[in-house]
């Protein structure tokens, strides 16, 4: 019997632009065959168009809504042969499963044609709304398939005349697509994923045939298909196993496997129970003792994981306790029913994916002279930290049950730009003026969405009385961050300058505001009355354009550490290219980050690794400096050149005040690691040292063992990420300013912060600023020193060839300079050898510099950060705060060396720009004898190479650049002298 089948997927195909004219006359008559899980549809041809709109709706079944995602849409347009010569290709689209949305959240995508073969002439778009819709299945759906049983022979035998057009229409169907892929075949190595479906349609599904729901013969059949599907579309492993639900018990071959000794405690079993009696359990091995809740239905199914390298004894003890009050002392006095012992030697082991063990009753073994008939469900196995009780159950080495001690996994929110265009106003009811005079109103439009306000330009007009009609006109751009679940409402306020008061306000639900992916789609104008306070139920109204921006990507973290680039658009999506694993396997000689008892060091250790919307959190290790994790997460990777960000921190958020509030987290260290510097395929084992900043310098704090692997199944999608933009289109078509993409990203961080900090457990603030890098921004000398240090490596390669060109022209090395005189004789007389020459020299400089690679990822270089060549006011400076908490004189200090500082900075800006200005001013007579001398140069100099022969004057002036130091001038040049004797703007500032 057939499962019901209640989803749909629906694909509205709209129009194509500027297609490529194939029809030998110009123009070509388009038609679009989309496939998708073994199905075919055919739209309609709409003839001798280039940008045709056809509007159709295509229906496609969905067999199995749980693997949708690694199913494959691909849409082939081609040439109507009927109208041209022959049937031609002009493009295809192919969009993954993992972009497709529900009903509601659908909108309109121009997706760009793709080519079939590298050989292929292809251009264009195409706008496409691809969304699915789950329906209730029908109540009759266990008797619809045995009717249609039944009926099968009897339908079969009628309409026989109309099987054979079917059958002869598909016959020509399939010539028509093959006619189609004989005009343009792919070479013979090219990817048979590169295929279109459409060169081969199923024999057995017509073009345009109906829904049906299939047997269980048609059902095996179409398996049969789908599994082919999958293949011919390659769906590889690695795309298979990102979209495995359970990744984490998937592979555990980066990090060790850890022993832990698994107790589940199901129930017990009385005979002789009395009603209204406490019990629980207790487990105890060695010193090792923990008791499971107290229940009077004697039901705990609780799960107890003990480190098995810290137990000190071979056997367990599971005892089984009633708890009995005292109604007159308040004190309970707890009873013993009786104990099982486990040896540890005898316990069997569990790896999954094995099935989870079966609990078993054990009688519990009393004194000899009392019978409590008392049995207890009981599973023990041995297992590792892969098991799936692990999780959920009671940790030994993280402090049993305790929230902020778990691991966990945190998505940050998704973040999407909110574009209002504040249009204009129409009929405002100003507020009286408080002066009788005639003056002008100034009015500006205030919108607030949660926290974030913004303001427009301020708008003059001028108003005779308070009950005027004024129309003022913005058209002016306010972009928030909206983040899902949205804010309820985004509340539009049109403010009085001039009177200090509120004019009206507007309410803009935001859930339901329209969406769009690109620019071409430009967002509908609304209308919306202003209201005011009781007495003034309407001020007026204005008119605004307000949308949900999809094509761009809301940066939440630095430009350069971004670790996702995707648009927030799900629509725009494209499938994950690699896989991205990290075993954190644990850390050494850590330093103590606080004390216990005011005696101890201790250090309670986790690890926080960010990449993308996915952040995951280790279990705290408590009281150890040298933890052992081993944990291991995975990530999807859309592009190669982003950053995997993993910081450890000592837990203090588990313990809490005298005022209940708990504590913070304390910094252990911080790294990086670029992805793009990781080779694919390849585990890299290494240990990476912990360094903090802090106002006493830079200190480290230990090293963690970390293993990362990248893995990629195509190299031509991971190559291809390289020639693609590192943002979406829209960042580039309608850029944002940089001063707003700074506001923008500062206002996406604290969101991001607020969220993981309202999450159970919360993830502390301190910790997502710190791995957000939000301080960035904030004034620091030690990177201004860093930076300026990095601008001066940049250009040591500079200098040193400047110094290698000194040498030779100052005759130091006379041999290499003989060489060079030749070398340039043989690139005067032979210049087409100069571009072969130097591409060819650094082919083998890049080459032979291979062997001396880098062969670990790069981490934090604390000499790159210039942490230890820093004053200590210096640091102190920067981890001061907003407002600062020092002392006057010691700001005033702080300012002094701030001012020097910029006053070396403003002189350097000045010869900087004087030397344009020198430029510009012998082009524009500002020294009219020096631009006249330059005049009589070029008149001259025209008349000269006029006659010269290019080469010869090449030759001459670089033979005068190589000339002997003895007829050589001690003093500046005269085209130097001149230079320097032009005007600039210098003497014109006050």
């Amino acid at each position: 019997m057939a499962d019901p089948c209640n989803r749909k997927l629906i694909v509205e195909v709209g129009s194509a632009r500027n297609l490529m004219p194939k029809d030998g006359q110009g123009t070509a008559s388009a038609y679009v065959i989309v496939d998708f899980d073994g199905q075919r549809r055919r739209t309609k041809t709409k003839f001798r168009d280039l940008n045709p709109q056809w509007d159709e709706k295509l229906e496609f079944l969905v067999h199995d809504p749980d693997s949708m995602a690694s199913e494959i849409l691909e849409l082939n347009i081609y040439n109507d042969k009927k109208t041209g010569r022959r049937s031609t290709f002009l493009g295809k689209v192919k969009i993954s499963g993992s972009g497709f949305v529900k009903s509601g959240s659908e909108t309109l995508v121009y997706y760009p044609l793709e080519k079939r073969s590298v050989f292929s002439q292809i251009k264009g778009e195409m706008g496409l709304k691809v969304y699915y819709v789950d329906e209730d299945p029908p109540a009759s759906d266990t008797a619809a398939p045995t009717e249609e049983k039944s009926e099968t022979p009897a339908t079969e035998e009628k309409p026989a005349a109309k099987e054979e057009e079917k059958k002869d229409e598909e016959k020509k169907e399939e010539e028509k697509t093959e006619a189609a892929t004989k005009e343009e075949k792919p070479p013979e190595n090219a990817n048979p994923a590169e295929t279109p479906a459409a060169e081969a349609p199923p024999p057995s599904q017509p073009v345009s045939s109906p829904l049906i729901v299939h047997t269980d013969n048609a059902k095996q059949q179409k398996e049969k298909e789908v599994a082919t599907k999958r293949q011919d579309s390659s769906v590889n492993d690695l795309e298979i196993r990102s979209l495995s639900n359970d990744r984490n018990r998937s592979a555990y071959d980066l990090v060790h496997r850890m022993p832990f000794l698994y107790v589940r405690v199901l129930k017990a079993k009385r005979t002789n129970e009395e009603a209204g009696s406490s019990v629980y359990a207790k487990l105890v091995i060695g010193t090792h003792s923990i008791r499971t809740k107290s229940v009077t239905d004697k039901d705990w199914d609780q799960v107890f994981a003990f480190d098995k390298e810290g137990l000190n004894s071979t056997a367990l003890e599971i005892s089984v306790w009633v708890e009995k009050k005292a109604a007159d002392t308040n004190t309970s006095t707890d009873t013993s029913l009786g104990t099982v012992s486990f040896d540890l030697q005898e316990v069997p082991k569990r790896v999954p994916p094995d099935s989870p063990l079966a609990p078993q009753w054990y009688t519990l073994e009393g004194p000899p002279e009392e019978s409590t008939g008392t049995d207890v469900m009981v599973a023990v196995w041995i297992g590792t930290q892969a098991d799936e009780a692990f999780q959920e159950a009671w940790q030994s080495d993280s402090g049993g049950l305790i929230p902020e001690t778990r691991a966990k996994v945190y998505l940050s929110p998704k973040l999407w730009y909110l574009r209002l265009t504040v249009i204009q106003t129409q009929d405002l009811q100003l507020a009286s003026a408080p002066e009788p005079k005639v003056r002008a109103h100034e009015l500006y439009v205030r919108a607030q969405l949660g926290a974030q306000i913004f303001k427009t330009a301020r708008s003059s007009i001028s108003s005779i009385s308070s009950s005027s009609s004024t129309n003022p006109t913005w058209n002016e751009d306010l972009i928030f961050i909206a983040a899902e679940p949205f804010e309820p409402f985004l509340v539009i306020t049109v403010e009085d300058v001039s009177s200090g008061q509120s004019v009206g306000h507007a309410k803009v639900h935001v859930p339901s505001i329209d969406r769009r992916t690109d620019d071409r789609t430009e967002p509908r104008s609304r209308w919306f009355n202003l209201m005011g306070d009781e007495k003034r139920p309407y001020t007026g109204r204005i008119h605004i354009s307000v949308c949900l921006e999809g094509g761009y990507h809301v940066q939440d973290e630095a430009a350069h550490l971004t670790s996702d680039v995707r648009a927030a658009a799900k629509q725009l999506s494209k499938p994950p290219i690699g896989l991205l694993e990290v075993g954190i396997r644990g850390a050494t000689n850590l330093l103590p980050v606080k004390t216990t008892d005011g005696t101890r060091g201790t250090t309670d250790a986790y690890v926080v690794a960010k990449y993308g919307r996915k952040w995951i959190r280790t279990r705290t290790i408590l009281d150890r400096f040298n933890p052992r994790w081993n944990e291991q997460y995975t990530w999807d990777v859309y592009d190669p050149c982003t950053v995997l960000t993993i910081g450890v921190f000592d837990n203090g958020r588990y313990k809490h005040d005298e005022a209940g509030k708990p504590g913070r987290d304390a910094r252990i260290g911080k790294l990086r690691i670029r992805l793009s510097t990781l080779d694919t395929n390849r585990a890299y084992l290494n240990s990476y040292s912990l360094v903090v900043l802090q106002p006493g310098g830079a200190k480290k704090m230990g090293e963690i063992e970390l293993a990362v692997r990248l893995s990629c199944s195509s190299w031509v999608s991971l190559l291809q990420a390289y020639t693609s933009p590192l943002l979406p289109r829209m960042h580039y078509v309608r850029p944002l300013g940089p001063a707003r993409q700074d506001i923008l990203r500062q206002t996406a961080m604290r969101i991001v912060t607020a969220r993981l900090a309202r999450s159970e457990p919360p993830m502390g603030q301190e910790v997502v600023q710190y791995m957000l890098d939000s301080d960035m921004h904030v004034w620091s000398m030690r990177r201004s020193k860093a930076n300026w240090f990095r601008v001066v490596g940049c250009l040591t390669r500079v200098a040193a060839l400047a110094r290698w060109l000194d040498e030779i022209r100052t005759w130091v090395h006379p041999s290499t300079t003989i060489l060079v005189h030749v070398l340039l004789v043989a690139i005067v007389l032979c210049p087409h050898l100069i571009l072969p020459t130097l591409f060819m020299y650094a082919f083998f400089i890049v080459i032979l510099r291979f062997r001396n690679r880098q062969r670990t990822p790069a981490s934090m270089d604390p000499r790159l950060s210039y942490v230890d060549a820093v004053g200590l006011d210096e640091l102190d400076e920067e981890f001061d705060g907003f407002p600062t908490t020092r002392s006057a004189d010691q700001i005033r200090m702080r300012y002094e060396r701030l001012r020097a500082l910029a006053g070396r900075a403003q002189s350097l800006l000045g010869d900087v720009a004087a030397q344009g200005e020198r430029v510009e001013a012998l082009l524009n007579w500002r020294d009219p004898r020096a631009t006249g001398i330059f005049v009589v140069f070029c008149l001259f100099a025209s008349l000269v190479f006029y006659v010269v022969p290019f080469k010869a004057f090449l030759l001459g002036s670089g033979f005068f650049y190589l000339r002997h130091p003895r007829f050589r001038d001690d003093m500046p040049s005269v085209p130097m002298n001149f230079f320097r004797r032009l005007p600039s703007h210098s003497d014109q500032i006050l």
